[in-house]
């Protein structure tokens, strides 16, 4: 932890409301779509990931910094969707949402400047939305254990040793599960394109 995140824990831990005001604007989005992406249902996110914010609130006199404030809150957010998941698949909850809301889209401002030219071949680009779609669904069909270091290796672009650090594994078995879902993905992919994917 460095100087900075430690004035900013000390401050967070002096129960400063500044402080966590800015925690919350620096980290919601990100513990939204992790949590959104775990669960697959927007509303059960929304209600998650403010219930992270409400842990990281009560608890934060526990963090100790043995790893980046980023890494706790993470694994703040991968123990509460873990329960919610095990709550919800003994309720029975209905299916997932469309999965096309599981990504952010850009603003409609972030296509400024782009024109029809721009696209070589819009039947490509529906191809790509459509395996798009195809892969976010393969996603949410994987088994929650594997789903979870899935996402934060080729989502959120953690480290190893940081996905260690917030679910609480050994590196082996982190490795092992990314590469057993990557596998369960692979598989979901071809069957859902009816398809090998190139390259195999």
């Amino acid at each position: 932890m460095n100087e900075d995140e430690s004035a900013f824990v000390a401050r967070l831990q002096a129960r400063d409301e500044a402080a966590f005001n800015q925690l919350v604007i620096q980290y919601e989005r990100r513990v939204f779509a992790l949590v959104f992406r775990m669960l697959g249902r927007r509303e059960e996110a929304e209600d998650l990931a403010q219930e992270v914010f409400v842990q990281v609130f009560k608890a934060i006199d526990q963090f100790r910094g043995d790893s980046k404030l980023s890494t706790w809150i993470y694994r703040i957010a991968v123990n509460l969707c873990k329960n919610r998941t095990k709550y919800l698949s003994r309720r029975q909850v209905g299916e997932q949402d469309d999965v096309d809301a599981m990504a952010e889209r850009a603003p409609l401002s972030a296509a400024k400047g782009v024109s029809v030219g721009d696209v070589s071949r819009p039947d490509e680009l529906v191809e790509g939305m459509q395996l798009e779609v195809i892969v976010k669904t393969a996603i949410a069909q994987i088994e929650p254990d594997f789903r979870e270091v899935l996402i934060l290796r080729d989502v959120e672009d953690m480290a190893y040793e940081e996905i260690a650090a917030v679910t609480g594994l050994p590196d082996g078995t982190v490795k092992s599960r990314i590469h057993r879902a990557r596998a369960q993905l692979r598989a979901l992919v071809e069957k859902a394109v009816g398809e090998k994917l190139r390259g195999s």
